[in-house]
């Protein structure tokens, strides 16, 4: 498999862990703010082969403690399972973030011991997923299913929002309240225009703002968090 990116070390992608973040191409959503548009197609010439990868980490073992798996969208690969094997054969637990379209994939991945930890984005409130994603008409029975899945406490997990004026509001984050309830780890990221975002026009908000929309979804979970801002 060809990886697109490789961050060396982050202190960010895992909440408590230093790791490295592998970047893989290729997305099933076309979120308009999205911060690695250049991956969505999957056309990038590969930055390293799999084997450079098994290299570096290799070399890494008792510097990092995981391996954050990104896109993209992951779990489009058919050739995932076998990254992951072997990394775990490297000794290193795994992170893997999803947009939530492909729940078995997700399970099966699981059930294989191959994912320590799932970040998983929620795009937006039910009513307004399909805009914000890029896709209009998005069936939302994979993302639901997913979401359940989380819920239910298989595996550690996160859920996120990344937080864009121009599509979100109170009302949205009251109905993902409402839709995550009883999550265990919530984070509202605000939205930084970088190079990378594909569409102009685009913006976060104040801190102040995103300390109003936490609120309104603290009494759905159990934590909720600002990133950025």
């Amino acid at each position: 498999m060809d990886i697109q990116g490789l961050q060396k070390m982050t202190l960010l992608d895992w909440p408590g862990k230093v790791a490295c973040t592998v970047f893989l191409g290729g997305c099933d959503l076309r979120c308009p703010f999205c911060h690695n548009a250049e991956l969505l197609d999957g056309s990038l010439p590969a930055l390293l082969t799999q084997g450079e990868l098994f290299d570096f980490l290799q070399k890494r073992r008792g510097l990092l403690d995981g391996v954050c798996v990104t896109g993209g969208e992951p779990l489009l690969h058919p050739n995932l399972d076998g990254l992951l094997e072997e990394v775990k054969t490297l000794g290193y637990p795994v992170k893997l973030d999803t947009n939530g379209t492909h729940p078995a994939r997700l399970i099966a991945l699981w059930e294989r011991g191959l994912v320590d930890y799932v970040a998983m984005d929620v795009k937006n409130s039910p009513a307004r997923y399909g805009e914000t994603a890029g896709v209009p008409g998005l069936d939302l029975g994979p993302i639901r299913e997913s979401v359940a899945w989380l819920l239910a406490g298989h595996v550690d997990y996160e859920l996120r929002t990344t937080a864009v004026r121009q599509f979100h509001d109170a009302d949205s984050f009251r109905d993902i309240g409402a839709w995550i309830q009883g999550a265990a780890r919530y984070y509202i990221q605000n939205f930084t225009d970088r190079d990378t975002v594909a569409y102009a026009g685009l913006s976060g908000f104040e801190k102040e703002e995103l300390e109003g929309f936490a609120s309104l979804v603290q009494p759905f979970v159990d934590s909720v968090e600002l990133r950025g801002g």
